[in-house]
């Protein structure tokens, strides 16, 4: 190493530091930096920095509800110059989406000019669009000049900001927020105003109400863009007590009758934060892609209003049907996430439920009047100093004007003669000579009744929380017949429904073609769909030293079951088998299955039927087939089977009886009653054996007879069965002559 060169004396000395202390500490700084002030909104107001410097700063400029429009640029300049000192495009992107009406449900800012659309076009430049603060900016404003919240320096000490606003609005569940800051997120929807403050209102009645009855008033988010929430009330209730959970949120639509039978559906609310060219845009993607078979077109006529025209392939497609497919494969159908982490104290992060945040925004507003209250007493007490010296003046009028006139230091001796306060004798100085009117002395006297009786009620308010709380209560109220749902602004957009039930099969059915087909599996365990009902399968060709396993009829639309000698169960889509063409492909290469197990059984599943399960140990049971649907390729597991055994027999439920044979030959038929019937298991015993195992079952009509099938394909039926019938779990007898030396009953689907 070199020798070391000392710095100039103009830095310092250099010290050491441990990297990963540097790194610790300057990587919280800049954590903390980013949760507090930039990502995550304030409990009490609902805003980031950005917003309330925005709404303060417009607010400096005198940008009321009533008063005029001004330059964006001018508002983003003095934004950035006094109070933020970011770049200016993010400045105005903040104050371009408080003015879109389909971003924000109750916009703090009236934008004049092209703000943006809902297809996802940006806004003007700031230099060509206007702005002002909107009523609800107002009510998030009024009372900032009373002392009602705390001021903080600005990033340079020259100017002082607001720490929060006075918040005379829910504004954050109201407007919602989202944001990513480190290690945490925040992503709250907008509400309705009128049914929040119901639900304060129902909280400052009943402060320990639960998120059960709040929800009674808060059903869900009310989104800008409307839409229909489809989620069920027990989920909602989840979301809000935990304020983390998601709502399923689906397009609103219509049928439009076109004449001769035929319709065509009408989009006319998308979901919320959607922007509807990319969402036209991914249709028509999917439509060219053919995968959306259920659909012809899609159009776009809105105008200022959404109108997305969908046309059916035929008319015969069920509007139901069609939509639910579109809900399925675009995004007409989203999930609005709920993750309410925002600060407490303007510095603690919390996810908090809709009860907490709720009780954060009614605790600000008590403080916020507590302190109005005192500031209005303050100003009465001066007022009414100020009167109590003027009341001497008119009292008095000749010595004063002569102390004043002679005087060299009127003020100590005004003080001196009347016994007047600072504040007192400096009003009486600044008094002018049109004041001192008799009419005015009338006025002075009414006013100082009327601020005595203001500061009687202020002092009987501060002492009572009671009186403190009715007061909110009516503050609420107000704010209601301003903002609540009998108004144009506050009435509620999105509305619930359940979604339809029992869609999903016919759903699945529709996306895919209906055609019929043979699924054929070899011994080997190659498997393929050949087109059509195949009859001739002695002509169907195999790989060299394979054959014919199974055959079975079924349609494109089916799900076809493969069951295992390892007890498990496996789905597989008939229109996702390989095609007939060649010798199809490897089962095993479709589904997770160990080397040692192989196929027993494949068959097309029937809703409802019921099946016979039993392993070579003789042991089975009934299962009913809707149980044994696997939706992974790891399959389902039906039959427990032991190392020394294996699965051996699938057999449908049709009849009373069941007839059991074993590597023995021996016969048992005993009722079906005996048997139990469960979703997975070991199964009971249906037939003992001192060696081998079973070797087959099925399940028949006493009535009609024990039917099976010889090795040269002829049916035999036996209806004596006296000498076979006994109870579960025998060893049974020798079966009737002629009967396979298989020990097969036959084909059973």
């Amino acid at each position: 190493m070199g020798k070391r060169v000392p710095p100039p004396d103009s830095q310092g000395p250099i010290e050491s530091v441990n990297l990963r202390d540097a790194l610790e500490e300057r990587y919280l700084a800049y954590a903390l930096s980013t949760i507090m002030h930039r990502a995550l909104p304030d409990v009490r107001d609902g805003l980031k920095p950005v917003h309330r410097r925005l709404l303060y700063a417009m607010q400096q400029l005198r940008l009321s509800p009533q008063g005029e429009f001004r330059k964006c640029a001018k508002i983003v300049g003095d934004t950035m110059g006094n109070f933020h000192p970011h770049g200016n495009q993010a400045i105005y992107d903040a104050l371009a989406r408080l003015a879109q009406d389909f971003s924000v449900r109750y916009p703090l800012i009236d934008g004049q000019g092209n703000f943006g659309n809902i297809d996802g076009d940006n806004p003007a430049a700031d230099r060509y669009t206007e702005a002002r603060l909107t009523e609800v900016s107002a009510r998030l404003l009024d009372g900032i000049d009373e002392d009602t919240v705390d001021f903080r320096p600005n990033y340079d000490g020259r100017e002082q900001e607001p720490s929060v606003l006075p918040a005379n609005f829910p504004n954050l569940l109201a407007n919602g927020s989202s944001g990513i800051a480190v290690g945490m997120a925040t992503n709250i929807p907008p509400h309705n105003a009128g049914e929040l403050l119901d639900a304060a209102l129902h909280l400052i009645k009943f402060p320990n109400a639960t998120a059960d009855k709040l929800v009674d008033f808060v059903p869900g988010p009310d989104l800008p863009t409307g839409g229909i929430i489809v989620e069920p009330r027990a989920e909602i209730v989840q979301a809000y007590k935990t304020g983390r959970g998601s709502f399923r949120l689906r397009a609103r639509w219509t049928q439009e009758d076109t004449g001769r039978g035929t319709y065509q559906i009408v989009v006319t609310e998308i979901p919320f934060q959607i922007p509807k060219a990319r969402l036209v845009a991914r249709i028509a993607e999917l439509l060219l892609q053919k995968k959306l078979p259920l659909l012809a077109d899609v159009r776009d006529e809105s105008t200022e209003e959404v109108r997305l025209v969908l046309e059916p392939k035929s008319r015969t497609v069920d509007p139901v049907l069609l939509m639910e497919q579109m809900f399925k494969l675009t995004e007409l159908e989203t999930r609005v996430p709920l993750n309410m982490n925002v600060l407490t104290r303007g510095q603690i992060p919390n996810v908090l439920g809709l009860r907490q945040v709720l009780r954060e925004w009614l605790d600000h507003r008590q403080v916020v009047m507590v302190r109005r209250s005192k500031f209005r007493l303050a100003k009465i007490d001066h007022r009414i100093e100020v009167l109590d010296g003027y009341l001497i003046v008119y009292l008095n009028i000749d010595k004063v004007i002569k102390i004043i006139r002679e005087k060299d230091e009127p003020k100590p001796a005004l003080m001196k003669a009347f016994k007047l306060s600072d504040i007192q004798a400096e009003a009486i100085l600044n008094m002018r000579l049109r004041s001192l009117r008799k009419l005015e002395e009338i006025e002075i006297s009414r006013e100082h009744e009327s601020l005595t009786r203001e500061r009687k009620e202020l002092k009987s308010l501060l002492a009572s929380n009671d009186k403190q709380w009715k007061t909110i209560a009516d503050e609420i109220k107000a704010l209601k017949d301003e903002f609540g749902q009998k108004t144009a602004l506050g009435k509620r957009r999105t509305s619930f429904a359940e979604a339809p039930e029992g869609v999903e099969t016919e759903l699945a059915e529709a996306m895919i073609e209906k055609e019929p087909v043979t699924i054929v599996l070899s011994e080997k365990g190659w498997i393929r769909a050949i087109r059509g009902h195949q009859t001739a399968l002695d002509t169907l060709a195999f790989k060299e030293g394979d054959r014919l396993k199974r055959a079975v009829k079924a349609q494109t639309t089916d799900t076809i079951l493969l069951f295992a000698t390892n007890g498990r169960f496996y789905s597989l889509g008939a229109d996702k088998l390989p095609g007939g063409r060649g010798h199809g492909e490897p089962f095993r290469l479709m589904i997770d299955i160990e080397e040692a197990a192989d196929a027993v059984e494949l068959l097309v599943h029937e809703p409802g039927r019921k099946l016979l399960v039993a392993s070579t140990s003789g042991h089975g049971f009934i299962v009913p087939e809707d149980e044994v649907l696997a939706m992974t390729r790891k399959g389902k597991q039906v039959l427990n089977v032991t190392d020394d055994a294996e699965a051996v027999v699938c057999a449908p439920v049709a009849g009373d009886s069941v007839a059991v044979i074993g590597d023995n030959r021996k016969l048992l038929l005993f009722p079906l009653k005996e048997l139990p019937e469960m979703p997975r298991g070991k199964g009971v015993r249906l037939q003992r054996y001192k060696d081998g195992g079973l070797a087959d079952a099925k399940v028949f009509s006493k009535k009609e007879g024990l039917t099976y099938i010889d090795a040269a394909g002829r049916s035999f039926a036996v209806t004596e069965l006296r000498d076979w019938w006994g109870v579960r779990a025998q060893a049974g007898r020798l079966p009737p002559k002629g009967f396979p030396k298989s020990n097969s009953f036959g084909p059973r689907f």
